[in-house]
């Protein structure tokens, strides 16, 4: 039997639960008193723990047509950004660039967005969200023309970086409105609704590869047109007042692995099979020798999984142990990634298996996201979330300069045996868990996140708050149970 060796090894206090039993990852601290001060943050929020939101802050018609006008210009930022990898993945192949040059080129974008966020922090401060917004979204466009100026691997490269910083720098304008036009009662939809208009523009960017001849300059002009347009949208909502972009309390990595290694071994590797997917998927279709057609529809299919799936899946983990939803949900995507080598790559069926794979390996990060949460102290829950997005990005970099490689030296099947793998650690990882470590009782769950994996502070703290809401009204309900115990 292992032995404790940090606060993830240690057993739930009694206090707690009324029972001392032992736990998977980690302790909650113990309960607050009821007269305990409430958390700043959460009545900025207006999740206040003793009562409903502020009913002044409803949105008006003001507010809802500013929602609308943002999701536009995320959806036209989305499509163009689509389209834009799915150009460069299929180009990159026929202008004969190796794959693991192409590999490089496609990592380019997740290290511009790795570096942005701090220093496009820095830029609001200084002259204000529009204008960095319509500076960043000028610069993207004029990123994606240079593509076709310039066809040269160390050219691409750093435009991909420099559209990848611009990106990071667009989503945190956006949603730091999306967060000032919200409300505590309608957070969950906006945010439903933010994931669904990113992921169908990304799969609508990606299919319209299929509308022109990749090799070409008009398909570039194309996504330089979108992410121009979704300028116009976003200026003319800008007229309500943007929070300052605030920073997350610091939670470390080894921190966060004393409160939840599993949630830092999945963050990483559900981080690394998606930049597989995102980056190579288009190289692995145009090496197969499949028509731009069916190409395309072999890009959309993991998005459109997403889609479906993200929902039922998150459902599920809220009724039965969320664990057990991840192993499952990463046993079937490890199954799928292997089948996908044995498909032809121009049949139906591989397009089935795509949109098994994307509809296991998009939610398995939200999954990862929530269990976090679940173990997480609460003081600590945004912090936490924070540090898993740059795992899950620091993973996205790292996978295609993995598995670029291999597929040069092993074929095109590395493409899939690569995610596999990325898979099977989180398998082994979480089956030792369950062997040694009990799990969270399903009842004293937190609700399912639907978290967006490239998220910025204000994204952090717009999906997390309601979560974090939630555990301190659970905490002190716990706290005046064992008060004041039921006579009976």
């Amino acid at each position: 039997m292992e032995q404790p060796s940090s606060a993830g090894d240690a057993k739930i206090p009694a206090a707690n639960v009324g029972i001392n039993a032992p736990h998977d990852d980690a302790p909650h601290d113990d309960a607050p008193t009821d007269d305990a001060p409430h958390d700043d943050a959460l009545t900025e929020a207006g999740y206040q723990t003793g009562g409903p939101a502020d009913p002044a802050a409803e949105p008006e018609g003001d507010s809802a047509a500013g929602l609308w006008a943002l999701f536009l210009g995320l959806g036209l930022l989305m499509i163009g950004n689509g389209l834009n990898g799915a150009v460069i993945g299929v180009r990159s192949g026929n202008e004969g660039f190796s794959v693991v040059v192409t590999g490089v080129i496609m990592a380019g974008y997740f290290a511009g967005f790795l570096i942005a966020p701090s220093l496009v922090v820095k830029m609001i401060a200084s002259v204000g969200h529009i204008r960095v917004f319509a500076g960043l979204a000028s610069l993207a466009s004029s990123a994606v023309l240079i593509h076709a100026l310039s066809v040269v691997p160390v050219t691409w490269t750093a435009m991909r970086f420099v559209f990848g910083f611009c990106f990071a720098g667009l989503y945190i304008v956006i949603e730091s409105w999306l967060a000032e036009l919200s409300t505590p009662k309608n957070r969950g939809r906006t945010l439903a609704v933010y994931m669904i208009v990113g992921m169908a523009g990304l799969g609508i960017g990606q299919y319209l590869i299929a509308v022109a001849d990749p090799n070409g300059f008009h398909l570039f002009i194309v996504s330089s047109v979108l992410v121009s347009l979704a300028l116009v949208p976003v200026t003319l909502a800008a007229a309500a007042r943007v929070p300052p972009s605030r920073p997350v309390e610091k939670v470390s990595i080894r921190e966060l692995i004393g409160y939840v290694p599993t949630g830092v071994v999945g963050s990483f590797m559900s981080g690394a099979s998606a930049g597989v997917l995102l980056s190579l998927a288009a190289v692995y279709a145009t090496r197969s020798g499949l028509s731009v057609d069916r190409t395309a529809a072999f890009l959309i299919a993991p998005t459109i999984g997403a889609i479906a799936l993200q929902w039922p899946i998150g459902r599920l983990s809220d009724r039965v142990s969320r664990r057990a939803v991840i192993f499952g949900v990463v046993i079937a995507a490890a199954a799928l990634s292997v089948t996908a080598s044995t498909v032809r790559p121009d049949s139906a069926l591989m397009l089935l298996v795509m949109f098994g794979i994307g509809g296991t390996m998009f939610p398995l990060y939200s999954l990862v996201v929530s269990y976090t949460l679940d173990w997480t102290p609460v003081e600590k829950t945004v912090g936490a979330a924070g540090t898993l997005v740059r795992i899950n990005g620091s993973g996205a970099l790292v996978g295609p300069l993995v598995a670029a490689p291999l597929m040069s030296w092993f074929g095109d099947d590395a493409f899939f045996f690569t995610m596999s793998a990325w898979f099977s650690v989180i398998l082994a990882f979480v089956a030792y868990r369950i062997a040694f470590k009990d799990a969270l009782p399903s009842e004293r769950q937190t609700k399912f996140v639907p978290f967006p994996a490239r998220a910025s502070n204000v994204a952090i703290r717009l999906v997390v708050l309601p979560v974090k809401a939630t555990k301190v009204v659970s905490r002190a309900a716990v706290s005046r149970r064992h008060k004041h115990p039921d006579p009976n």
